[in-house]
């Protein structure tokens, strides 16, 4: 820095800090503190940038406060902004009480038994708090293993959660805005009272941690903490006799969060279009490795539906409504279904990879989301 911001000091944030780092993560988080009194109506952000720009080529995040990256070698280093304070009452921003954070973990003195759990968790598939992921943050895993005494204790107690789980002293959690209570889990901030830590986390993930500590607890063994890369032709295996459609997205160019949530609403809205034109799905998902490109798996259990699909006109009730709808399909093709009216309508795809087909090439929708839609 130089003699204008000679108030910042830098200091290694994260799980670096916290000695919880997991084997193969490549990413460094640095806080540059800016004194209070100094900055406190400046934008730290900015001033920030001007310095980066200095002497790297800075990638802007943008967030609560614009945060920033960069990548060296086979590193991706983040470098936040945060005020320098003393006590987490005087933040300005929520990324001010980063370093409590750190501070808190590092004071239980349980990173052995907080990597355990993050490399269970990434192993089954429920780690990360990104959008498009929904999963338990590091922070969240930090919290729950000093809260059960180890990563065993974490796993025992959670094999018995319920539906929803609240976490934390009753008082604060009747204080949370209800806005924060949404979620499968609520768990208080130890560091901030007024925050509900796992309030990323979705019921999906929520449930796959439940499921795997329960498997695990009744067999124990090392494959839970061996992360394998997926593998396309085992997939196709594991469903023999099945149609199933490979579909790549090119990703649009934007920061990893957002190109991974766009990835995910073009998935689920891939699968309701096939939904809604007559295709049962039978198992779904999707992988990316965060470069380029992602897939789609869909698997169908059956090669070609019926060439006609059963359409049924509205309530007997409404009889204006059931003449508009015979006049419309002609009285010779309209059919009873108890009190019901209906008509065949043939449907135009009967055969998922033809409709796979056409929702690459002529479903304008999907580009709001990818660059690029490609039939394998």
């Amino acid at each position: 820095m130089n003699t204008k911001t000679k108030k910042a000091v830098v200091e290694l944030g994260g799980s670096g800090s916290k000695n919880t780092w997991s084997k193969g993560n490549h990413d460094i988080d640095l806080y540059v503190k800016f004194g209070l009194n100094e900055y406190k109506n400046k934008d730290i952000s900015s001033i920030l940038k001007k310095e980066l720009k200095r002497h790297f080529k800075p990638m802007i995040l943008h967030g609560s406060r614009d945060y920033f990256q960069i990548i060296m070698e086979n590193y991706t280093v983040e470098i936040i902004p945060i005020m320098n304070i003393k006590h987490p009452r005087e933040a300005l921003n929520l990324t001010d009480i980063s370093p409590f954070h750190c501070d808190y973990v590092k004071k239980h003195d349980k990173s052995k038994e907080i990597r355990l759990a993050k490399a269970f968790c990434r192993t089954n598939k429920c780690y990360g708090a990104e959008s498009y992921i929904g999963g338990f943050s590091g922070y969240v895993l930090e919290i729950l293993v000093i809260h059960y005494g180890s990563f065993v204790k974490l796993l025992k107690g959670a094999s018995k959660w319920k539906s929803r789980m609240f976490i934390g002293n009753r008082t604060d959690i009747e204080n949370l805005n209800i806005s924060k209570k949404m979620g499968p889990l609520v768990l208080i901030d130890p560091v901030d009272k007024n925050r509900n830590a796992a309030a990323a986390l979705s019921y999906e993930k929520y449930n796959d941690f439940i499921n795997a500590c329960k498997k695990f607890l009744k067999n124990p063994k090392k494959d839970f903490f061996i992360e394998r890369k997926f593998d396309e032709q085992s997939f196709i295996k594991k469903h023999p006799n099945k149609e199933i459609i490979i579909l790549e997205a090119v990703t649009l160019n934007s920061k990893k969060d957002v190109m991974g949530a766009k990835l995910l609403k073009c998935f689920n809205y891939i699968k309701e279009r096939f939904k809604l034109n007559g295709f049962n799905i039978m198992h779904s998902e999707w992988h990316w490795d965060e470069k380029k490109s992602a897939f789609f798996y869909l698997v169908f259990d059956n090669k070609e539906i019926s060439s006609t699909a059963r359409h049924y006109g509205p309530p007997a009730s409404a009889k204006k409504g059931m003449q508009g709808f015979i006049k419309k399909w002609g009285k010779g093709n309209i059919k009873k279904d108890g009190a019901r009216i209906y008509t065949d309508i043939k449907r135009e795809f009967t055969k998922p990879k033809q409709y796979a087909l056409h929702l690459t090439k002529n479903d304008r929708n999907i580009m709001n989301y990818v660059k690029l839609l490609l039939l394998r």
